[in-house]
């Protein structure tokens, strides 16, 4: 059944005598100038509920990388970022929840499983000029008919998992008419995106944080005169700024960066998204239909097969900030059993997948690198913030494959016993700039914590047990080589990609350019001195450059695609509140709000522009997964003997 406004045809202009001539379509078709029948889906990444939204990004993909397209993004929004309007016009809001009906374009839509898709068809090539096209559209249920000047496209929409013959005969004064049929069929993908931060995006909120020019006071753990630091508040913020004058949380949270889902830090700049988002654009008779369920702080057991812990939660109206985040794989299998109870032949078709690190304690190695000083360091082990590399090797040789194994049994029945649907993208090294030489260290980017400073020699530990135990495990442990436990290798095998660890070895979070914006190179200094270390002066003016901390903008180009210490807190300044309640402080100058507002919000991820390094390398193998470089199916068309008189009338 079409739900389109096409007139019918009479009778007599569906009249057809002759046969028709079959011709292949595709490029020799094109060149030879033969008038074709081309559609596409409108609108085809369906978590967006506004086609200009998904319009934006067809146009800047036009012959650029995902990479390209988001650098051409950034600059047309000046550094406020594409996603800040869009997160709040999708199909899942700001909870996770699935909107069930969604509204998209003004048709109600079921949206794991629709059923039908919007499309447009036009008839390109050597048409006539003036010529009239009388259209036909048939799904079995009989054709409904329409005549319109062949200049005009035709919406209509096409019924889910059925074919839809589109015939056209095209009339020009006395020249004979011509015939012209395809067949229409959108083929639905279903994408489901599972992981970790890297996964989910930390690091980018959708809408970043407005900053203010004042400074905010943070207490240290120290009990010295240097036992308070400022930093930039939150722009509009007319609490207490003071040490002394305390605020309540919720009045802070107000103010807070705003994250497509805040307990899991999803963001549509994830690399996920963009490859979801990525395939619609590039492929115009599909739709995607993407479910994103990746949660920052995410480890294979509690994650993605157990529940975990909230980042944060956004202010509501009730005040009751729900801790626990629903097990990913959980959701998923829900999700993928509910589908099925509707359309039957529903399948999950691709799962996006990164995860690992925090099953062998990457966030305390990061601060084992950039918390320096003696007091803090004792806190941050006493408490087990901090890992050291001997304490990731023991859980990557001990843990890791066992976990993996419980990571495949659970995903296997959900793609259909094939693996190979399982794309994972492993991570970078963030710790690599130059052509791939190590970060020198220093507070340099770190400097928005008194404590803070990535020490060079606990880096290069680090970044080596990344580059030659981490990440060639992660590789054996995906594809079932290296001794992997997996009980059929060929089944049992990921898809893997790792083409974007290169690209990133030149765009560690110590990487510089003079092309970095202009706030960055004059504010965030190199010695690592960029704060104003006078608590009267600072409270008016945090910045010793002089400037504004408002001027910052988190989507500008940057040299260094790894968010560092001062780009997480200028982006996002977290107040994570699903700690467990023996760690949470006591007001919101604590010391303790001190240190996880500055690494909570992305520090050592992926900015936007890694993420879409992460794409592009991700993008060949979901398509070769999905075989959606396949070749199309044919096109008729011939021509008609004149229609008799009485048929013409």
């Amino acid at each position: 059944m079409f739900r389109s406004s096409l007139k019918t045809l009479s009778a007599g202009a569906l009249l057809l005598v002759g046969l028709l001539t079959i011709l292949p379509s595709g490029p020799a078709a094109a060149q030879d100038g033969a008038m074709q029948i081309s559609w596409e889906v409108r609108n085809r990444f369906r978590l967006f509920r506004e086609e200009r939204d998904f319009l934006l990004h067809v146009e800047n993909a036009r012959n650029r990388s995902i990479l390209a397209a988001e650098q051409s993004l950034e600059l047309q929004s000046e550094g406020r970022g594409w996603a800040r309007n869009m997160v709040n016009r999708l199909c899942i809001d700001l909870q996770g929840r699935v909107n069930q009906p969604c509204t998209r374009d003004n048709v109600k839509e079921n949206y794991i499983t629709p059923i039908d898709h919007p499309v447009t068809v036009r008839l390109t090539g050597a048409v006539p000029v003036g010529a009239t096209c009388a259209w036909s559209f048939d799904d079995g249920d009989g054709p409904q008919a329409s005549t319109f000047d062949c200049a005009e496209p035709i919406n209509l929409r096409v019924r889910y998992g059925k074919q839809t013959v589109a015939t056209v005969d095209v009339s020009a004064g006395s020249d004979p008419t011509q015939r012209v049929q395809t067949e229409i069929q959108v083929r639905d993908i279903f994408v489901a995106g599972l992981g970790d931060s890297i996964a989910s995006g930390e690091g980018n909120p959708d809408r970043p944080l407005a900053l203010s020019d004042e400074g905010f006071c943070f207490r240290s753990y120290l009990g010295t005169a240097g036992a308070q630091y400022y930093r930039p508040s939150r722009h509009g913020f007319k609490g207490g700024r003071a040490c002394e004058a305390p605020d309540t949380l919720a009045n802070w949270q107000r103010y807070s960066a705003l994250w497509f889902n805040a307990p899991c830090h999803r963001s549509l700049y994830s690399y996920q998204t963009r490859t979801a988002l990525a395939l619609a654009v590039r492929y115009t008779h599909i739709a995607v239909t993407y479910l994103p369920l990746a949660c920052t702080g995410a480890s294979i057991g509690d994650g993605l097969l157990g529940s975990q812990r909230a980042r944060e939660c956004p202010p509501g109206k009730t005040g009751v900030c729900n801790t626990s985040v629903t097990a990913q794989v959980a959701e998923l299998r829900e999700a993928v059993t509910a589908a099925k109870k509707r359309q039957p032949d529903r399948t999950l078709d691709l799962v996006l997948l990164s995860v690992g690190a925090n099953d062998v304690y990457f966030s305390g190695l990061v601060a084992d690198v950039i918390v320096d000083t003696a007091t803090e360091r004792t806190l941050f082990r006493r408490s087990g913030v901090m890992a050291s590399v001997d304490d990731s090797r023991d859980a990557l040789q001990r843990e890791l494959p066992q976990n993996f194994v419980k990571l495949r049994e659970a995903l296997k029945p959900l793609v259909g016993g094939d693996l190979s649907h399982v794309v994972y993208v492993s991570y970078a090294n963030p710790a690599l700039a130059d052509g791939g030489a190590p970060c020198r260290g220093g507070r340099a980017g770190f400097d928005i914590h008194p404590a803070f400073n990535a020490d060079p020699q606990r880096r290069a530990r680090v970044s080596s047990f990344v580059d030659t135990e981490f990440l060639p495990q992660l590789k054996g442990l995906a594809t079932c080589t290296r001794g992997a436990l997996c009980r059929d290798p060929e089944a049992d095998r990921m898809t893997f990609v790792d083409a974007h660890q290169a690209a990133f070895a030149d765009h560690g979070f110590c990487a510089h350019s003079g092309n970095d914006p202009e706030f960055d190179r004059s504010c965030f200094a190199e010695n690592g001195q960029s704060f104003n270390p006078d608590i009267v002066s600072a409270a008016s003016q945090p910045m010793l450059c002089g400037r504004g901390a408002s001027e910052y903008r988190a989507y500008l180009p940057r040299a260094r695609w790894i968010r560092d210490a001062n780009d997480s807190y200028f982006a996002a300044m977290t107040y994570p509140q699903g700690l467990p309640a023996a760690s949470q402080p006591t007001d919101i100058h604590d010391a303790t709000w001190g240190v996880l507002s500055a690494v909570y919000g992305g520090a050592v991820h992926p900015s936007a522009e890694g993420h879409a390094a992460m794409a592009d390398a991700a993008l060949p193998a979901a398509s070769a997964v999905l075989g959606l470089d396949a070749v199309p199916p044919n096109v008729t068309r011939g021509f008609l003997p004149q229609l008799l008189p009485s048929a013409q009338q």
